[in-house]
């Protein structure tokens, strides 16, 4: 844990009491704050009265007397409206922040030069995550890896001067962690997300930018125009910008030529590392989350040789395009995270022969906008109550079968697939849907696929533990 001590002495609200905020409860105490916590669900409310935590209803608290309010990401801050603890902390004249912010000053006050890398963006933030870390960590480093993943970012060690951050920040936590400043700080991308949180995409990108602005480095994915513009304006301002692309060579900055991940300087090309033969790094998308990775630990001091190193040996995480095994020339991949079509796409796009398990609960526009991959997938196995929606779309273009249950989904598709004689063929689940229907969460739906998976005689696990967020 990391004691909150740049609060000692004082008072402090904090409001929403969950898994990250019971334990950023728990920090202000430890590092001596007076902290009064409330949540507005009474079983919350109650667990942290149990572990210790002062509660007391913050709408009947004297908010004159707080010097701070420390806001959970989840609570509504600005949209659709502010929460009622966010009025009452703005009619108070309250400063309101949440963790990162906490745990930016307590870097700045015990371990100022402790390289801290931090990452945001739509999507891949979770990946870019676990691989920089992962690659630090391998490279013999003493490192840290949490905030939106894993972790809450106030439960890791405290900051020393040689101890390697590694945190992934969603849009809520940048905006609610006003002097956010990485020495690293990774923009992966940008499309339109948490709308309903944010007000516009011009708001949304704002906050997004303000962790490449506040970081010593700003690494940041150029292949969409919302990010291009950024680097362009951080550039302008004076900040050391580091270019990324999946798609274009870069006279500066690091690119994707192939399997190769490249860095130019001046013009002059070199190569960082590979990707060729690195299943948990297939596809472009994660292409650009290994550039990212790479350009952080360069910054950090790795050589190429421990780059490579790392990447080889990164086992991915789960449920996001994760090997699970092999049976002959049969592949099975668990993307259980894809809730939806865009989602599914980077999976789909990976394959040349796919044996596709999807449905669940269907999201709005349905699985159209994969058309594109259909001449990919050699059969389709549709489960849940999206099936009859997905088969009149898949209609004589793939040949498919309502499975009904992923359990039948997974024996009748490691059957086809092993008659295949056309090479590797590959068993994914990447649903495109939500779980809801079948499965509490992706988590569980992606175990049930790993289970029926492992189950199978003659199969080869692939890798080990993986890299996972709670």
């Amino acid at each position: 844990m990391i004691p909150a001590t740049t609060l000692r002495g004082r008072r402090v609200a904090l409001f929403g009491l969950g898994g990250s905020g019971l334990a950023t409860a728990r920090a202000l105490a430890e590092g001596g704050a007076d902290v009064t916590a409330w949540d507005d669900n009474p079983d919350s409310v109650a667990k942290a009265t149990a572990a210790g935590v002062a509660t007391a209803d913050l709408r009947g608290a004297d908010w004159s007397s707080f010097a701070a309010f420390v806001l959970s990401p989840g609570v509504p801050l600005t949209h659709p409206k502010p929460h009622w603890s966010v009025d009452l902390a703005r009619a108070a004249d309250v400063e309101i922040i949440g963790d990162v912010e906490l745990f930016c000053r307590e870097r700045r006050r015990h371990a100022p030069d402790a390289p801290f890398i931090a990452i945001t963006g739509t999507n891949g933030k979770s990946t870019t995550t676990a691989l920089t870390a992962h690659v630090l960590a391998s490279a013999g480093r003493d490192t840290q890896m949490g905030g939106n993943i894993g972790r809450a970012v106030m439960t890791l060690d405290p900051p020393t001067p040689t101890r390697h951050y590694v945190v992934e920040c969603s849009s809520y936590q940048i905006d609610l962690a006003p002097s956010l400043d990485p020495s690293a700080g990774i923009l992966l991308n940008l499309t339109p997300d948490h709308l309903d949180r944010h007000g516009t995409m011009q708001r949304y990108a704002g906050i997004k930018e303000r962790l490449a602005a506040g970081s010593g480095t700003a690494i940041v994915g150029v292949d969409d125009v919302h990010c291009a513009q950024i680097a362009d304006r951080l550039e302008k301002a004076g900040k050391a910008v580091v270019r990324i692309s999946k798609r274009l060579p870069l006279a500066d900055g690091l690119f994707a030529d192939g399997a190769r991940l490249v860095r130019a300087r001046g013009g002059h090309p070199e190569t960082v590392a590979t990707l060729e033969g690195i299943g948990s790094l297939r596809g472009l998308h994660n292409a650009q989350n290994a550039l990212a990775a790479a350009a952080a630990c360069i910054e950090a001091g790795l050589t190429a040789a421990e780059i490579q190193s790392g990447l080889r040996s990164f086992p991915g995480l789960a449920h996001r395009m994760e090997q699970v095994g092999r049976k002959g020339h049969v592949l099975f991949v668990n993307d259980s995270k894809a809730t939806n079509a865009e989602a599914a796409a980077p999976a789909l796009s990976s394959f040349p022969r796919v044996y596709w398990i999807a449905g669940g609960l269907p999201k709005e526009g349905g699985i159209e906008t994969l058309r594109g991959f259909f001449p990919r997938i050699a059969r389709a196995y549709l489960i849940g109550e999206a099936a009859p929606a997905f088969s009149a779309t898949l209609g004589e273009a793939v040949p498919y079968e309502i499975s009904g249950t992923l359990a039948a989904a997974v024996e009748h598709a490691a059957a086809d697939a092993a008659k295949d004689g056309s090479g590797e063929a590959v068993v994914l689940l990447s649903p495109a849907c939500a779980s809801f229907d079948q499965f509490r969460n992706f988590e569980m739906r992606g175990e049930a696929f790993r289970q029926a998976v492992t189950a199978i005689p003659g199969l080869e696990p692939i890798g080990g533990s993986h890299a996972q967020p709670s």
